[in-house]
């Protein structure tokens, strides 16, 4: 059954030498649990790299009986057993049982270049299969938040693509099809169950229009909001949710500002420091700072004199002020087709580095330049 983790790396760097190549190959893949800072090696003692560099890759064309393989790298059949079946599962490999009784594993396609090719081909199917199957839970009303302004920086795509099984003991259709597409991390445990927090908390966003902050999900369900926000991350991470500004809390955001410093500062200082000779015109100075040494600014006052500010400067203001204002989680795309097509944006771009990559890597072995 194909089941593969993917990460999202930034290319290699200039150095183009063999283990830096393919330790970044390995680390794409996730075959190897990352362990602390990367090593001046690249993972070139790990045994899966020294499979691939030293046999697969380098002698495409080769069958490698799992005996073989154990005697040239002196490892045990039970964890050559693993490696090769992480290796397999991912697409890259094929074998057969045909011939001595070990199983004999090869590259599929007969190099890299075309095993990947085969890949990614079932990646991109498996990913559109799974997408619709979501489609049936998709409830969300694609409504744009007033001033509101996109993501700035996504989390790099950490995505698990699994072909179909059944149902898991405990688990329900969506925690199921959760922890094949990776939303419930790699030992999702009792997240797998049904009607757990990440079950609950992804529903949620199935059915909401409006993002959800993380003190919104805490007062829902409660728990500690360090692992909310873990779960929230983690989908993020797979692609499907973005977290954006809560713009439509900027009035209130400014306005809970502009009194607390009105109180602790005064007139003088929101005028210079506070940024309203800054960002705010200067016919609705009064219009607010009226209300405020009176006491009576209200939220839409503090509205109606914002309607002709755009929203970064609004931001920008509330930042002057000392204020913030939440950030709110909700599923990328108005509908259930255009979540799709952005994930599968995102899979293609990642899918061009690792293509990438595997021609630098048969150039190399086989000119034997590297730089």
């Amino acid at each position: 059954m194909l089941n593969v983790k993917l990460e999202e790396l930034p290319m290699p760097t200039t150095d183009r030498s063999i283990d830096r190549l393919v330790g970044w190959f390995v680390e794409s893949f996730c075959f190897v649990r990352r362990k602390g800072d990367a090593t001046a090696d690249y993972g070139s003692a790990s045994p899966i790299h020294r499979m691939l560099r030293d046999h697969f890759f380098s002698q495409p064309t080769k069958s490698w009986d799992a005996q073989e393989l154990s005697d040239e790298l002196a490892m045990t059949p039970a964890a050559l057993n693993h490696h090769l079946s992480r290796l397999s599962q991912s697409g890259l490999l094929s074998y057969t049982n045909e011939g001595k009784g070990w199983r004999t594993y090869i590259l599929r396609g007969g190099s890299l270049s075309r095993s990947l090719e085969l890949c990614f081909s079932q990646y991109g199917l498996i990913l559109e299969q799974k997408m619709d199957q979501l489609g049936v839970s998709w409830n969300r009303e694609g409504l744009a938040l007033e001033n509101e302004i996109a993501e700035e920086s996504p989390l790099p795509l950490n995505l698990s693509i699994t072909d179909y099984r059944p149902e898991q003991e405990g688990a329900s259709e969506l925690t199921q099809w959760m922890a094949d597409f990776g939303l419930l991390g790699d030992r999702p445990g009792n997240e797998l169950l049904k009607n757990s927090v990440s079950e609950q908390l992804f529903t949620l966003l199935l059915n909401t229009g409006n993002p959800i902050s993380l003190d919104d999900a805490h007062e829902q369900f409660g728990g500690q909001k360090a692992r909310l926000g873990r779960i929230l991350e983690r989908y993020r991470a797979c692609g499907l949710v973005e977290r954006i500004p809560r713009t439509d809390r900027l009035g209130s955001a400014l306005w809970s500002a502009m009194v607390t410093q009105h109180q602790r500062r005064g007139e003088d200082w929101l005028l210079k420091k506070g940024g309203f000779m800054r960002l705010i015109p200067e016919k609705n100075h009064n219009a607010l700072l009226q209300p405020l040494s009176k006491g009576k600014l209200t939220i839409e006052m503090v509205q109606n004199s914002m309607q002709n500010i755009r929203a970064s400067d609004q931001m920008l203001l509330l930042n002057l002020l000392g204020g913030r204002l939440p950030l709110g989680y909700r599923l990328i795309g108005i509908s259930i087709d255009d979540s799709k097509q952005n994930i599968t944006a995102r899979l293609a771009r990642l899918l061009r580095r690792i293509r990438r990559v595997g021609t630098m890597i048969e150039e190399v072995l086989t000119t034997g330049d590297e730089r």
